[in-house]
């Protein structure tokens, strides 16, 4: 499955959801979607756009964009536009997957983050400082939430148990949305346990497990896991024990056998002289 236009639609032209509207009494007005989404992987713009009451150029400017609200807030990207300057310079040590998409002269400060993952899913928010003016700063309260999408992967495929208590395969796996787990072995699709969720960011489930019960030695097991976006699948061989463990463990129960059956002679034979002798002491205290 082709995913590049598609995820380049999604990440750079994007598909908006309704927009969301912040603004105050004070002449402040804030535009923003209130979702985005994007694949994993891919980059994706976070639109952000803003009016303010004062009539003259600012001629500084700061622009940040956190995840999350509050004193839960994530600090990703903050720059700073002096002196009218063209340029909003970042520090040196600014996560470089985050970058200002917009132009902030044209009151554009919409951000692009690159190289998407699963846990960038969550809730942004944009915000702009005009230093030197009274009511100098706005936010975003809404917040953009931001849906990241992902293929199913394949995490892990095992087996676990003994020939004892048998075996069962177990099959994790991960994608947004979360994936549907099916089993397949030779002769068909098998009725395995529903995935049931793992894990949870702040944003939706994206990871989950399946177990197949009963699995026998020499098998062949498929798991396949899928979504809107895709598909995967591993397969796990259960190989039967060797001839030399069962070799091995047809000698040592004959060993136990043995040995079980000399001390049930010696057992018997022990009883037998017991009996002999008190039945001949018996005999002698009566003559």
């Amino acid at each position: 499955m082709n995913l590049h236009p598609f995820s380049k639609t999604l990440g750079l032209l994007m598909v908006l959801h309704s927009a969301a509207v912040a603004k105050d009494d004070d002449g402040w007005l804030m535009k923003a979607p209130a979702e985005v989404r994007g694949i994993e992987g891919y980059p994706v713009v976070l639109p952000c756009s803003f009016t303010h009451p004062h009539h003259t150029h600012p001629s500084s400017m700061y622009v940040s964009w956190t995840l999350g609200h509050g004193r839960a807030a994530v600090l990703l990207f903050r720059c700073s536009s002096l002196n009218n300057s063209q340029l909003c310079q970042s520090k040196p040590n600014q996560d470089q997957r985050y970058r200002l998409e917009g132009n902030h002269r044209n009151h554009d400060i919409s951000l692009r983050v690159n190289s998407l993952t699963l846990k960038d899913s969550g809730r942004y928010y944009c915000r702009v400082e005009l230093p030197g003016h009274q009511h100098t700063s706005f936010e975003n309260t809404l917040g953009t939430r931001l849906r990241v999408e992902a293929a199913p992967r394949i995490l892990s495929l095992s087996a676990e148990g003994s020939e004892i208590s048998g075996f069962k395969a177990v099959c994790e796996v991960q994608g947004s949305p979360l994936p549907d787990v099916q089993w397949i072995a030779p002769n068909g699709v098998l009725d395995g346990d529903a995935a049931f969720p793992l894990s949870q960011d702040t944003a939706g489930q994206y990871r989950a497990s399946s177990q197949l019960l009963d699995v026998q030695p020499g098998g062949q097991y498929i798991c396949a896991a899928s979504n809107s976006l895709g598909k995967d699948q591993a397969t796990l061989y259960l190989l039967c024990p060797s001839p030399e463990k069962l070799s091995a463990r047809s000698s040592f129960s004959l060993v136990v056998l043995l040995l079980a059956l000399a001390l049930a002679t010696k057992l018997i034979l022990a009883l037998g002289v017991g009996a002999w002798l008190l039945k001949k002491t018996f005999s002698g205290a009566e003559h």
